[in-house]
């Protein structure tokens, strides 16, 4: 109310509780989660927007987004040392010190992707979390230790005494705007009526809250001081109090008096859009070709790694006398032609400037001078903004700040990648209160891709799986898009369709690991100039006549590189199998799928192909709805390594033997 505006009557509504006759059910969240925007004039009269980011109970996630909605903002003025937009972190003392995503976005605050030009954090210091005291709360004696570790300066001051608050935060914002680093303010204060304001915490301190109960308010400690110093008189100080609680009852009532009648119910959520009508994302060949050149377009005394070279020549060689693309050259050109249209676009992952596996090279590196540079920057003078850092080996922090970045820039395209797909369960809190939640809490949409290398290489259950499952039972009401394309065609359109489609939703895209090169999931140069990402790929061999629809008897459905291993195979075996790829897990493809499947007239088996165990991967997911459509049609089998607690065995060997078995259970032709 008093920061940002936010009116009585509409904080009241929400204590009240009223239901709102237009609110549908299980959408929205508990009031002191909500974000709010408002604007305030300043004491020169300018007018200075603010904004409260909606934010879950889990403490601190909400750090890192708050950055990164700050860095957005800093991007779009386009002054690098200007620093305008200024990020204000409120934190509890207990959870500063104990929460590791505070360590994390404090390490972010110097690095170059990263920097808003210094965060101030208040530190809410009630001297006791919850319960649970200092002592059991930290090693350190004081809770913003933490802070040090970026040499942040650090001001204690009491929380009792208005005015040294005044005098500190001033303090602390010249500092920042100075040096442009992060500062820090202890607000030693108390929680009056414990854990929010409604908990007995005599319980657990009866010391404390026995001198808490003594101890006069802050506002009639400070109201004593003025009027002592002759700036206030009782009188006047009492009628303020007066017109204040008027001012509150007046809105009490009238919220009261304007409440819906009793027995009003939310309505029943409107049923998920599903797949959206396709939008053409190809781009015309001329266009195509000038990004291609671009490509190594480096100055004359720029010295490229001679192994690096080489892979370049044979990448030209693809594109020029193949026709073909593989996955990473696709990319490159998604990424140009939507920089040549005005795009401006965000990349931050771990090792992502090369690539985890060598394949990206967005940035290179003189091997003679050790100079950068960026091939995708120079395309046009007119072009987008093109930003590709290496992030900080973080996960939960580094998720967190390009959520933040995205929400604030919608028109930015906003890319995550992990290492590998697995490394992003250090991320889940990020995932669960904010990507996928938030347009259902708070109304807070987000055009974020997260790029996860999923795949069964034999590597371990380390470096396998990107967790599908976890994601596909976080899907509901359109919230998320879930893909896994297998070509690199595919992948070029998909990350085109993000941008030009006019619905924001954030984009989870398993990539693969050994396709990267692999011939099998080339692109003809052709099919990125027309049409557009396909949720479902119907068998080549089908296409292309070479397999007999009138023979199949079994239709196997995978997704993934799993999908083009039973190509291969099935191709070695010369079986009436049909191969069917599904390219894009939620929205789930239903009538793609039902029309492919019903080409196959004689099919009475579908079977769903994993690599994961039985109780990971997609099948789960994919089993009801495969149910929904042809359960009284066909037998619905599914094919995948057994239940397992870890998701990959840790000996190639076994692996390989794994993986025979799953292809050579999928492509067992049906019985008659």
């Amino acid at each position: 109310a008093n920061i940002v505006g936010k009116s009585y009557d509409q904080i009241f509504k929400e204590f009240e509780g009223t239901v709102d006759p237009n609110a549908v059910q299980g959408t929205g969240d508990v009031k002191y989660h909500l974000g709010q925007r408002g604007k305030f004039q300043s004491r020169k009269g300018n007018e200075i927007g603010v904004e409260l980011a909606a934010n879950p109970s889990h403490l601190e996630a909400v750090d890192p987004v708050v950055v990164g909605m700050a860095r957005a903002r800093q991007d779009q003025i386009n002054d690098p040392e200007a620093f305008s937009a200024l990020p204000i972190l409120m934190h509890g003392d207990a959870a500063f010190a104990g929460q590791g995503v505070v360590a994390e976005t404090l390490n972010m605050s110097d690095i170059k992707g990263y920097r808003v030009g210094g965060t101030i954090h208040i530190v809410v210091n009630n001297q006791i979390g919850f319960t649970t005291t200092p002592e059991a709360a930290r090693s350190g004696y004081y809770s913003t230790d933490v802070s040090k570790i970026v040499q942040a300066p650090i001001f204690h001051v009491n929380a009792d005494d208005p005015e040294a608050c005044v005098r500190v935060a001033r303090l602390a914002f010249a500092y920042r705007q100075k040096f442009h680093k992060d500062v820090v303010i202890d607000l030693v204060g108390y929680r009056r009526y414990g854990h929010n304001e409604g908990d007995d915490p005599s319980y657990t301190q009866p010391l404390m809250y026995a001198k808490i109960d003594q101890r006069r308010s802050v506002r009639k400690l400070f109201t004593e001081s003025l009027v002592k110093r002759g700036k206030l008189s009782l009188e006047e100080a009492e009628q303020a109090l007066d017109d204040f609680q008027k001012r509150l009852q007046q809105a009490l009532e009238e919220t009261r008096q304007s409440a819906p009648p009793a027995g009003v119910r939310a309505a029943a959520p409107p049923p998920a859009v599903g797949v959206l009508p396709h939008i053409p994302t190809g781009v015309e060949r001329e266009k195509l070709d000038r990004i291609f050149t671009g490509l190594t377009a480096w100055p004359d005394d720029f010295h490229v790694h001679p192994k690096l070279l080489r892979q370049f020549e044979v990448r030209d060689k693809v594109y020029h006398q193949e026709g073909e693309v593989d996955w990473a050259t696709a990319e490159a050109l998604a990424f140009g032609s939507l920089l040549l249209e005005g795009t401006d676009i965000r990349f931050a992952g771990q090792d992502s400037r090369r690539g985890t596996f060598s394949q990206r090279h967005a940035v290179l590196v003189c091997h003679q001078t050790g100079e950068e540079w960026q091939p995708l920057k120079h395309l046009d003078p007119q072009q987008g903004q093109f930003w590709i850092y290496d992030s900080l080996l973080s996960e939960y922090a580094a998720l967190g700040f390009e959520y933040g970045y995205s929400v604030a820039n919608k028109d930015a395209l906003v890319i995550w990648e992990a290492q590998f797909g697995d490394f992003v369960n250090g991320a889940a809190t990020i995932i669960d209160q904010f990507l996928v939640a938030a347009e259902d809490k708070w109304n807070q949409t987000s055009g974020l891709v997260l790029l996860l290398p999923h795949g069964y290489e034999g590597q371990g259950p380390e470096h396998s799986s990107g967790r599908i499952e976890r994601f596909l039972t976080l899907c509901a009401e359109d919230n998320i898009q879930v893909a896994i394309p297998t070509v690199a065609g595919q992948y070029f359109h998909l990350l085109r369709r993000q941008m030009l489609r006019d619905i924001r939703k954030p984009l989870v895209v398993f990539t693969p690991k050994s396709l990267l090169r692999a011939k099998s999931a080339r692109s003809k140069v052709d099919d990125l100039t027309r049409g557009s990402f396909e949720e479902v790929l119907d068998d080549p061999a089908a296409l292309d006549g070479s397999l007999r629809r009138e023979d199949v008897r079994r239709v196997v459905l995978a997704a993934g590189k799993v999908a083009q291993d039973a190509l291969a195979e099935r191709a070695k075996r010369n079986v009436p199998v049909a191969i069917v790829r599904v390219e894009q897990l939620y929205p789930w493809p239903y009538d793609d799928l039902s029309n492919i499947v019903a080409s196959y007239p004689n099919a009475t088996e579908l079977v769903w192909l994993q690599e994961e165990p039985a109780n990971m991967g997609a099948w789960a997911f994919a089993q009801d709805r495969l149910a929904e459509r042809f359960v009284d049609t066909h037998a619905i089998l599914r094919v995948s390594r057994y239940e397992s607690g870890s998701p990959a065995t840790g000996s190639h060997t076994i692996h390989v033997q794994e993986q025979e078995a799953i292809l050579d259970a999928a492509l067992s032709p049906a019985e008659e």
